[in-house]
């Protein structure tokens, strides 16, 4: 008897100042990255998913981005001038 399956991995990558797409209020967003790898008999071989989101912690709200995208936010919390995904920018004080 063969036991295979399936296990997800929740990495947290960053924690960035954006302007939520959704509420519109300047608030901190987690990016995180998600692996899912196979399994044979509970021992994890190789991961077959990786998807990357930004999550809002005021209103909650979950964007997908591309590997591209996660990369570019990644550069802007350790100091490089680059922007969000589509719909969200850095948030600058007035």
């Amino acid at each position: 008897m063969i036991i295979f399956g399936t296990k997800g991995y929740l990495y947290q990558l960053a924690i960035l100042t954006l302007v939520c797409a959704r509420c519109g209020n300047p608030a901190a967003h987690t990016l995180r990255k998600r692996v899912t790898k196979f399994t044979l008999f509970f021992v994890p071989l190789f991961p077959f998913s990786t998807k990357y989101a930004t999550q809002c912690t005021f209103c909650g709200a979950e964007q997908q981005v591309t590997r591209e995208q996660a990369e570019q936010l990644q550069a802007q919390e350790t100091g490089g001038q680059a922007y969000g995904p589509a719909g969200q920018q850095p948030y600058q004080r007035p």
